[in-house]
């Protein structure tokens, strides 16, 4: 084989290395089937292994998420089983690892918490946050992803926090916006 067939094959080995499970389980929040989800990635590694090499290079990130995105909305119209984002089972979807008992007990309340308050905002605001605090890409490449201006990605991102806290901790929200001071 070439250095060039050699380098390619490296590139796409890495690129799945790298991004599969993260796109399974962003794609899966779309379709809201875990199968579906794995469908969709091996057609975006299959688009990823005809593209050129120059329109992935220095935003591969960026480009496989979209086409990922692009792919999975396609794949629900046609499935046509239209589902909240946040209504996917995450305890179906791959894990990088496993924590040990205790922290885990400790952390599925807060993180049915945050589930919970996440589904309560809007589906873009839902987006880039996981965009950016789950599979943590720039909000450049959030951009790119979501065809969202970078100044319309940071907006969604930072009214969606201020949701997120006011809906999980109310009081503190509250006096954050009075000012952030509770002098008695």
């Amino acid at each position: 084989m070439s250095e060039a067939v050699d380098g390619r094959l490296e590139r796409i080995r890495v690129a799945m290395d790298t991004y599969q499970g993260r796109l399974v389980r962003y794609a899966a929040r779309i379709t809201g089937d875990i199968e579906l989800a794995r469908d969709v990635v091996q057609d975006t590694f299959l688009r990823l292994c005809r593209a050129q090499p120059e329109k992935t290079d220095g935003h591969m990130a960026a480009w496989l998420f979209r086409v990922c995105r692009n792919r999975a909305l396609d794949v629900r119209k046609k499935e046509a089983a239209l589902t909240p984002l946040g209504d996917v089972e995450t305890s179906a979807l791959p894990r990088d690892r496993a924590p040990d008992p205790l922290a885990a007990v400790e952390q599925h309340e807060a993180a049915r918490r945050v589930l919970e308050a996440l589904g309560q905002l809007s589906p873009g605001q839902q987006e880039v946050l996981r965009l950016r605090y789950q599979e943590e890409l720039s909000y450049k490449e959030i951009s790119s992803v979501t065809g969202h201006s970078v100044g319309n990605v940071g907006f969604l991102i930072h009214t969606g926090i201020l949701r997120l806290r006011q809906q999980l901790n109310p009081i503190t929200a509250a006096e954050a916006g009075k000012g952030g001071r509770s002098d008695a």
